[in-house]
């Protein structure tokens, strides 16, 4: 299983998030890196996989364009949520994994073949509609994407823990890669989603924490 660091922009840094308040998001100073500044931030962490969400674009305040450029280009892997609001929009990305959101694209997701589409849950639902993850997965399974990350914003920086028996349902309701982030909190959470055939993991505070270690984050790869 592929594993990835999340890292979030705001502001030009590298933020810390938290239950999906991003109004909250703080610069990420107290962890493994010194700086939250981006490329430091990376040359400190030296992960194999790499997952940005662009927060100001996300949110209509700016954007991280010619950083997010760069940071790809120093990874084997690069996903990235620039809050692309189609799929005609994420489409037209390059130089990365286009991730397409459904908490920012909505009715507007389809066929995004070189991407993924992220199910952006809050409180277990898939937000903007309060669907079910297994139900949605189950409705897209004709859209043409590289596969499908469960997304639980709402967990994001809050190592919650995983429910075992909604992966179970998770893994059945896909037949494409499917990679899961939010509330990570162990090893034994990454074993976890790694029996259950989850081909990818996000990763970021239970790494800062010292519950992952950097070691594979650094190698990429969870067996």
């Amino acid at each position: 299983m592929n594993l990835i660091l999340a890292v979030d922009l705001k502001g030009g840094l590298v933020v810390h998030g938290r239950s999906g308040a991003r109004e909250t998001y703080r610069p990420l100073d107290w962890g493994l890196s010194a700086s939250a500044e981006p490329q430091s931030y990376l040359a400190a962490l030296r992960p194999r996989h790499l997952y940005i969400a662009d927060l100001d674009r996300i949110c209509r305040t700016g954007d991280h364009a010619a950083t997010i450029a760069g940071l790809a280009r120093g990874v084997e892997a690069c996903y990235v949520d620039a809050g692309y609001r189609s799929a005609g929009e994420c489409r037209e990305a390059s130089g990365f994994v286009p991730v397409l959101g459904t908490e920012t694209a909505g009715d507007a997701i389809g066929d995004c073949p070189g991407g993924l589409l992220s199910l952006d849950c809050r409180d277990g639902l898939v937000t903007p509609w309060g669907e079910e993850p297994v139900q949605f997965l189950e409705r897209v399974r004709s859209l043409a994407v590289g596969g499908h990350l469960l997304l639980d914003v709402g967990a994001v920086g809050t190592e919650r823990g995983l429910d075992s028996a909604l992966l179970d349902r998770l893994r059945a309701a896909s037949d494409l890669p499917l990679l899961y982030g939010g509330g990570v909190r162990t090893s034994d959470d990454l074993d976890l989603l790694r029996d259950k055939g989850f081909d990818g993991a996000i990763v970021a505070t239970a790494v800062h924490r010292g519950t992952v270690p950097l070691d594979a984050v650094r190698s990429g790869r969870w067996s």
